[in-house]
């Protein structure tokens, strides 16, 4: 098994374990990502191919659907994946088993759109770089990703390991160009702040 599948394996126990209730999920909201259906909102139309990394329950997903896209939503957990399309059953949405160190090469620069929220900090620091580049490979030229992240406010002894300046700007690295940069409050006992970026290939 590769390290970084070692260090994700995690996940798909907590879903099994919060397979009846997802209340002690912490990352489920259960509803969409509000940085996410801020972002569909201010745009007017939203078309093409959608990809969401680390779906989770699939609420992200739904909404890039009803926005317009067409939308491919992956995750390491099958589990969770079972999950969101029992829930989301009725939706077009293709829920499919994914590493995003792997991804297969007909996802390379394809997606329109790109949401990765909170999955880079799951992951410990020595794969950011690794996992921010097969981040960016997936986004079509003049494609959009949209990031959020906590933001580290103290030491934090994770999972999850919240991200700092430098490595936001190591999208700019992997040839993404910054559009919006945006730092939100949230009460939370990772990091009150977190990271809104949008970024165009």
């Amino acid at each position: 098994m590769k390290s970084h599948n070692k260090a994700s394996a995690w996940f798909d126990d907590l879903y099994k374990e919060n397979s009846q209730s997802q209340e002690k999920i912490p990352w489920a909201r259960q509803a969409v990502n509000p940085l996410l259906q801020s972002y569909l909102d201010e745009k007017l139309e939203h078309k093409g191919k959608a990809l969401v990394i680390g779906c989770g329950l699939g609420d992200d997903a739904y909404a890039l659907e009803v926005a317009g896209y067409d939308v491919l939503a992956i995750d390491v957990s099958q589990t969770a994946l079972d999950l969101a399309k029992k829930h989301f059953s009725d939706s077009n949405i293709v829920f499919e088993k994914q590493d995003i160190f792997d991804m297969p090469d007909k996802y390379h620069e394809y997606f329109d759109f790109v949401f990765e929220a909170f999955t880079i900090q799951s992951l410990p620091v020595e794969f950011r770089e690794k996992m921010i580049q097969a981040v960016a490979n997936t986004v079509t030229k003049n494609g959009k990703l949209l990031v959020v992240a906590h933001k580290r406010e103290r030491m934090f002894e994770g999972p999850p390991w919240p991200l700092i300046g430098e490595d936001v700007a190591l999208f700019k690295d992997a040839g993404l160009k910054e559009l919006s940069h945006q730092v939100h409050t949230e009460a939370s006992p990772v990091s009150n702040s977190r990271f809104c970026v949008l970024y165009e290939k």
